[in-house]
């Protein structure tokens, strides 16, 4: 891992060498071990986790954060006009954040395990596509109950006191309603594996069942998760308000999930009124 991390310095120093050169491997490596970083150290839950979120957001740069705003609208807003696309994409970047993490972990060259998982989920998603639409819907039900559970566990802790207080460095978010504190106590942060297994199943059950609502599940969710994460590394990348932005948005556990949660479901109320859904089981027919 770490001479591939050498190597990708390399190619960065190199391209800076020469003006106006752009490194698409360094480009490609940077983009990747941000995503990488962003969602291991978080353990999967980075909404519910902001500080950690704004170090791995910092490094995305502009462009990458410009891209990221544009394709998290087209999935949030339109993704159900062309499900078949943005499911197989989905499982391609998917497929190739977790393949170059496994080359990393395996000192292999990580493109080339991207590559391969990812064109493997690809031709696997277009015979199984109903399967993969389950897949989706879980994994995103996964994401929502994890990091809710995270946000609201943070959130509900009591806050450190004496030398644990001098050794917590980040904010900590807590509230004084003793009924609150109380339930806090059956919530442990710890646990955040619960809050995705019931995501999980309850949406990739549910997919089964109603695959048109599981399709605007999947595409508001990661739409409405990619274009938060751009405009934050946007705003993150001026100076001027970068120091307050980051202020703002650690303040509680509970803020990030809002701005990505809230916008989800108006979307997802979107793509059911537009595409003539609002609750009618007639998602085999959005599915073939």
């Amino acid at each position: 891992m770490l001479s591939t991390l050498a190597q990708a310095e390399t190619t960065e120093v190199t391209a800076e060498a020469v003006p106006g050169s752009i490194d698409i491997w360094a480009q490609g490596h940077h983009l990747f071990q941000t995503v990488v970083d962003i969602f291991t150290v978080s353990k999967g839950a980075p909404l519910a986790q902001p500080g950690q979120l704004m170090v791995g957001l910092e490094k995305l740069g502009p462009i990458w954060a410009l891209a990221f705003v544009i394709m998290g609208l087209v999935c949030l807003l339109n993704g159900y006009k062309f499900h078949k696309i943005v499911t197989v994409s989905l499982l391609v970047v998917l497929g190739a954040a977790l393949g170059y993490w496994l080359g990393l972990e395996i000192q292999g060259p990580p493109f080339v395990v991207a590559a391969c998982v990812s064109i493997l989920l690809a031709v696997l998603a277009f015979p199984l596509m109903s399967y993969a639409i389950a897949l989706l819907g879980g994994l995103s039900g996964a994401f929502i109950g994890a990091n809710l559970w995270v946000a609201v566990a943070t959130f509900l802790s009591p806050a450190p006191t004496g030398e644990e207080a001098v050794a917590t460095s980040a904010p900590t978010a807590t509230t004084t309603n003793e009924t609150l504190l109380q339930v806090g106590t059956y919530i442990p942060t710890d646990a955040y594996w619960v809050g995705a297994l019931i995501g999980l199943m309850f949406c990739g059950i549910g997919a089964f069942i109603l695959s048109k609502v599981a399709i605007h599940l999947f595409t508001t969710v990661s739409g409405s998760t990619i274009a938060v994460f751009g405009v934050i590394a946007l705003l993150l990348s001026m100076d001027g308000i970068r120091d307050t932005v980051i202020s703002e948005l650690t303040r509680s556990p509970l803020i990030i999930p809002l701005l990505v949660f809230v916008p989800a479901a108006i979307g997802f109320l979107m793509q059911e009124k537009a595409s003539g859904a609002w609750g009618s089981n007639s998602g085999e027919q959005a599915a073939a």
